[in-house]
């Protein structure tokens, strides 16, 4: 069975994503709306399986890879402001609509609280790909939207850790902070010096490939031990590109990992987020999907788009680097997932923000394709 769902994920996204830029859209908006069409909702020809999610979860960790194999360390640095600006504006208006959206629907104040914060997550695995497709990656604006999309999941997170303290949750506040810490500070010390050895040590091996599998290795290991320590995989996948792009290894790295992704991996990701969506038992609750979809929409393009008007940007950029953090994707999937467990999220607002979520996640790509699109002037405008 999983043989034929692959095979009808792959066909399928492949002719959606070309239908998609046939209409001057992104690809990755045709492969996320294959998805609803293949899954259970309308065709039901995949199912969310397990299996399914794990290779799914392996294209999201070599989508941020990737990114990080094509980060450019100094533009990095030098937008380090920008992101900031970014990331924490990007937080303030989300988090407060999220807030206020909870205390007008009743909630206790730790579940708005939750609400808040869990709108003011940003996944940036699907604006990557519609950078990468715009060839805007590498550009001022694509470096802006990865380091702040970095800032952004750290301070959500820590934030998540203390409210769920506060909130009676079986969390030690002190171990949550200290092991995160550790995580970054680690990472980088290993990335500076440990990744060029262990590529040099594999490199001279009598085996197929040697440099690919340990880049892969490293790639892994960096995503397990970021979701170990509470940071999320993407995060520790794409540090760990961005210690290998340090290397004389990244162009090899990058070509070849490229095609095993783009292959099967990413296409399985983007489709399957897709496929997870179940619209049952959600009718009654359209017009409070409509409300926290414009609120999840609006709060983050306007704030980051603030953010990045004040650090330099014109108007046209700082809106394109606020849709590019719009989408809130796996990351606020993870936080949800959490609130249901500890109860800080009921199972009729889950589903709700479920829905939510793909409505962000699907938006991103036009969004961003009309703002990152310069317009040309009319002829009548250059005589």
């Amino acid at each position: 069975m999983l043989i034929i769902e692959l095979a009808a994920i792959l066909f399928a996204s492949k002719i959606a994503g070309d239908l998609s830029v046939r209409l001057g859209q992104p690809a990755v908006l045709g492969k996320l709306l294959i998805g609803i069409v293949l899954g259970p909702t309308v065709l039901g020809i995949v199912t969310n399986t397990e299996i399914l999610k794990e290779i799914s979860q392996i294209g999201v960790i070599l989508l941020m890879f990737i990114a990080g194999l094509e980060t450019d360390l100094d533009k990095l640095k030098s937008t380090g402001k920008a992101s900031t600006s970014v990331g924490i504006l990007g937080i303030i208006l989300p988090f407060s609509g999220g807030y206020l959206a909870g205390l007008w629907l009743e909630l206790p104040q730790f579940e708005a609280i939750f609400l808040g914060l869990l709108l003011s997550a940003t996944s940036i695995s699907i604006s990557v790909q519609a950078l990468k497709e715009m060839n805007r990656l590498k550009t001022r604006e694509g470096t802006t939207i990865l380091g702040a999309a970095v800032i952004d999941d750290v301070l959500v997170i820590v934030s998540l850790a203390f409210l769920m303290s506060f909130a009676g949750g079986d969390i030690q506040l002190a171990e949550v902070v200290i092991k995160k810490v550790l995580f970054f500070a680690i990472a980088i010390v290993v990335a500076w010096k440990v990744i060029p050895w262990v590529l040099k040590l594999f490199a001279p091996l009598k085996v197929t490939e040697s440099v690919i599998s340990a880049a892969l290795i490293i790639c892994f290991v960096y995503a397990f031990v970021a979701e170990f320590a509470g940071v999320a995989a993407i995060i520790g996948a794409y540090i760990a590109g961005v210690g290998i792009s340090l290397t004389d290894y990244k162009h090899e790295v990058f070509e070849k990992v490229e095609t095993i992704s783009y292959s099967i991996f990413v296409p399985v990701f983007f489709t399957s987020i897709g496929v997870a969506i179940e619209f049952i038992g959600i009718g009654d609750q359209v017009g409070l999907i409509v409300i926290l979809s414009m609120i999840a929409i609006l709060t983050k393009l306007v704030g980051a788009g603030i953010g990045a008007k004040i650090s330099g940007f014109g108007w046209r950029s700082s809106f394109g680097i606020g849709s590019g953090m719009v989408s809130r994707g796996e990351v606020a999937l993870i936080i949800a997932a959490i609130g249901l467990e500890t109860a800080l999220l009921s199972e009729e607002l889950f589903a709700v923000v479920v829905v939510v979520v793909l409505i962000t996640t699907i938006a991103t790509p036009p969004m961003m394709k009309w703002f990152f699109t310069e317009k040309k002037a009319s002829p009548s405008l250059t005589k």
